[in-house]
């Protein structure tokens, strides 16, 4: 009698065993498929970003000297087609570049810098939620039992984005310039 109570004592434990590697191998799935959904979103937000100011420079109404409009298309070209390694600082430079360009705002149409504003706002939100899913992930995956028993597979460990997205420019309804930022820090 004693045996098989600890039979059925064995079986209970492998059944929940088994039921929370099913269900932490699930999270995690759904996790990576997060932080997958978050680049694509947050890649989206910086190639508008890129190409609201390469849509000014285009448009012709900056008064910049040649050497400045050429830098400027470039580095708003350096960022479309960033990849990779090189991506976080070609969106320092698009992001420095805006700056820039906020000192200009007197030249900048209204609804030029409505774009430029919502661009850098979006991309602020978009690397929030890549960042925070990143982070939930990177945590379960962190795990004593996740660790040993394999459970991401060979799912690449993901890379948290940073990047100064620190921008000012101009509010078009003419209450001034508003910083808009985004400082927090994330530990991996």
């Amino acid at each position: 009698m004693l045996q098989i109570g600890w039979v059925i004592a064995a079986v209970v434990v492998a059944i929940l065993l088994t039921t929370w590697v099913i269900f932490t191998a699930t999270r995690l799935d759904r996790l990576h498929a997060r932080v997958d959904a978050a680049l694509a979103a947050l890649d989206v937000q910086l190639v508008r970003r890129a190409a609201a100011v390469r849509h000014l420079l285009e448009a012709g109404t900056l008064r910049l000297s040649d050497a400045d409009a050429q830098r400027y298309a470039a580095v708003a070209r350096a960022a479309l087609t960033a990849t990779g390694d090189d991506r976080e600082p070609a969106e320092n430079q698009i992001g420095r570049v805006i700056t820039e360009l906020a000192e200009l705002a007197d030249q900048v149409g209204v609804a030029d810098a409505v774009e430029l504003r919502e661009a850098g706002v979006r991309v602020i939100i978009a690397r929030r939620f890549y960042n925070d899913a990143v982070r939930d992930t990177r945590g379960l995956r962190s795990g004593l039992m996740p660790r040993i028993l394999h459970l991401a597979g060979h799912r690449e460990v993901p890379q948290f984005f940073d990047i100064d997205d620190t921008f000012t420019f101009p509010d078009p309804s003419g209450t001034g310039t508003a910083p808009q930022s985004s400082t927090e820090e994330f530990t991996p």
